[in-house]
């Protein structure tokens, strides 16, 4: 599996692959979701023995939880918004340091078929990887219909996860 490219990889190969270079590495994961509504903790504990590698996930919807749960400041939510870069990192910073984990990923998008507006159309997804002193954060426009987009999302997410640990991002 090591020479097949991530973007041909399903969604439970890549969960497979990601097990695999943790375990490896001896490494834990952790996930804050909103949009993606606890897709990408569901995919990485589809494999048997996750436990190895992933002990916490993070579903925070509202923007009240991102504060309560993973310490994104009220200032970040109101001046930039959910869905943006400054939310994902607090969300990725904040999951690290409260779960341990070695390497965490978040994400926050507008899912639709509503919630979209002109800078922030359906579609737009935020991904940040990272631990909880560094992250890097990036945007994407996913296409389709709402599972398409958090689908989409999941994949990479996954496939972000494991560029960074076999360190080729």
């Amino acid at each position: 599996m090591a020479s097949a490219g991530l973007e041909t990889l399903d969604t439970l190969a890549l969960s497979r692959r990601l097990g695999q270079v943790c375990v490896t590495r001896g490494v834990f994961v952790t996930a804050a979701e909103s949009c993606t509504g606890g897709g990408v903790a569901s995919a990485i504990t589809a494999v048997a023995g996750s436990s190895a590698y992933f002990e916490t996930g993070y579903v925070t919807y509202a923007n009240a939880a991102k504060t309560r749960l993973l310490g994104v400041p009220e200032a970040v939510l109101e001046t930039q918004g959910a869905v943006s870069r400054e939310t994902v990192e607090a969300m990725v910073a904040g999951a690290c340091a409260d779960s341990g984990a070695d390497l965490g990923v978040a994400i926050s998008g507008v899912a639709g078929p509503g919630g979209g507006s002109a800078d922030k159309p359906v579609g737009t997804v935020w991904l940040a990887w990272g631990d909880a002193t560094q992250q890097r954060a990036e945007r994407y426009h996913f296409d389709g219909d709402r599972q398409a987009i958090r689908d989409q999302a999941v994949r990479m997410a996954l496939e972000g996860l494991i560029r960074r640990l076999e360190n080729r991002d």
